[in-house]
């Protein structure tokens, strides 16, 4: 911890000389850019980081008709809530196909904690309804799921976690994209993106087969827009797809597929969707 204040000191030292010197801002622009990795490696070092989805899928038409929108703990730490417009925090909470904290990773102190999913809403408030227990590593990323059917009746659903390996980049002309199989009720997907300039009959294979509650490693993938689906290994039919999805040079990705994989209508809020999100 004497590194944070150590560095927090250096902060406010380089606001005072930016604040009154033209020349000093030239500088301190120069010496930050040569400090900055190191920075923010340290301070990485200190927490685990955490995101949190909602990527489940129910036994009626509409999830977001049935199943509570939910925030998220780590232990009794709160880790996301909605504000409201009157300044207190909504009952909506999470809702299906959303990210917590807009899907940003959030500090916390490295250890172990049992994760949960609590009802939002007055009825039932703060009711657990998805629990993961896990052990969070200092420096290290993660991302929390909810997925899988809601239950009515018990009032439960499932839930798992995956690490992010995410590294800062080294080659600007490339994205680094991974796939994450959150559909509980479909089989091992692999994960294919189609150029949408250039050779438009190109496509690569972004993931192997990947089963549910599972992650591909991270993949280089061309700086581009693409077409994305995903196939049982066993297919060349596409089981899920979405087009004009961008991956920046320089950037990390996680394509999640949520959804019930057995909806065929290209409009219900539960078909299967593979979903893109910004790691870093």
């Amino acid at each position: 911890m004497h590194a944070a204040r150590l560095i927090i000191v250096s902060f406010l030292l380089l606001a005072i000389v930016v604040t009154f010197s033209s020349q000093g801002r030239e500088v301190t622009s120069l010496a930050w850019e040569d400090v900055r990795p190191t920075i923010v490696e340290v301070m990485d070092g200190l927490y685990a980081t955490l995101r949190s989805f909602v990527a489940g899928q129910d036994s009626h038409q509409s999830i977001d008709d049935n199943a509570p929108g939910v925030n998220f703990y780590a232990g009794s730490t709160k880790m996301t809530a909605i504000l409201s417009g009157t300044g207190t925090e909504a009952t909506t909470g999470v809702t299906y196909g959303a990210a917590g904290n807009g899907g940003v990773y959030l500090a916390i102190n490295p250890g172990q904690y049992t994760l949960t999913g609590r009802i939002a809403a007055t009825t039932d408030k703060d009711l657990a309804i998805a629990t993961v227990a896990a052990t969070l590593d200092d420096g290290k990323y993660y991302s929390y799921y909810m997925s899988g059917f809601y239950n009515t009746t018990t009032k439960t659903v499932d839930a798992f976690i995956v690490g992010d390996p995410v590294l800062a980049p080294t080659d600007y002309t490339v994205a680094q994209v991974r796939f994450v199989n959150a559909i509980s009720n479909a089989n091992a997907l692999t994960l294919y993106a189609r150029y949408t300039t250039g050779d438009t009959t190109r496509v690569d294979t972004v993931s192997g087969a990947v089963a549910y509650k599972g992650a591909s490693a991270f993949t280089d993938v061309p700086a581009g827009v693409y077409n994305l689906f995903a196939r049982y290994t066993d297919s060349t039919t596409n089981k899920i797809s979405t087009t004009g999805v961008s991956f920046l040079g320089g950037r990390v990705y996680t394509v999640g597929a949520r959804g019930d994989i057995t909806i065929t209508s290209t409009t219900a809020t539960n078909r299967p969707i593979l979903a893109n999100s910004a790691n870093r």
